[in-house]
C-alpha cells in the first residue's frame, strides 16, 4: 500500500478478465473504479453499477455492504495463496511468486481496514 497525492493505494490482484468486467462496469455505469469503492465504504446512498444496486442508507446496510466486500476479498485472496503455493521451489523468488506474496500482504490489509471500519 502507497501513498499518492494524499490518497492510498491499495494494490489487488485479480484475474484479467474479471479486473476488467469490473472496469467495463464502471465505465459503463460512468464511474470511476476508486469512486465505486470508495461509495461502497463511505455514501449514505445507494451504490450503483450497471444492474447492481447496493443499498447503504444505514449503518447496518453499510455494515453488510462491508461484510460482502470482505467474503470478496477473502475469496481473492485464497486464489492468491493458491496461485502463490502452486509455483514450483525453484521459482519461489520469481517476480511473479513476489507479486502473488504482495498481493496476498495488500489484500490482508485492506481486510484489516476494512473489519476495522464497524
Amino acid at each position: 500500500m502507497g501513498i499518492t497525492s494524499g490518497y492510498t493505494q491499495l494494490k489487488v490482484s485479480l484475474k484479467p478478465e474479471i479486473a476488467e468486467a469490473f472496469r467495463r462496469k464502471c465505465t459503463s455505469g460512468g464511474a470511476s473504479m476508486a469512486s465505486v469503492i470508495t461509495d461502497l465504504v463511505t455514501v449514505g446512498g445507494p451504490v450503483r453499477l450497471k444492474g447492481l444496486v447496493i443499498n447503504v442508507d444505514t449503518r447496518q446496510q453499510r455494515r453488510k455492504a462491508i461484510g460482502k466486500i470482505i467474503a470478496e476479498i477473502e475469496a481473492i485472496m485464497t486464489a492468491e495463496l493458491q496461485y502463490s503455493e502452486s509455483i514450483p521451489e525453484n521459482l519461489r523468488g520469481s517476480i511473479r511468486y513476489e507479486a502473488a506474496e504482495e498481493a496476498v500482504s495488500a489484500l490482508e490489509e485492506a481486510i484489516d481496514i476494512l473489519s476495522g471500519v464497524y
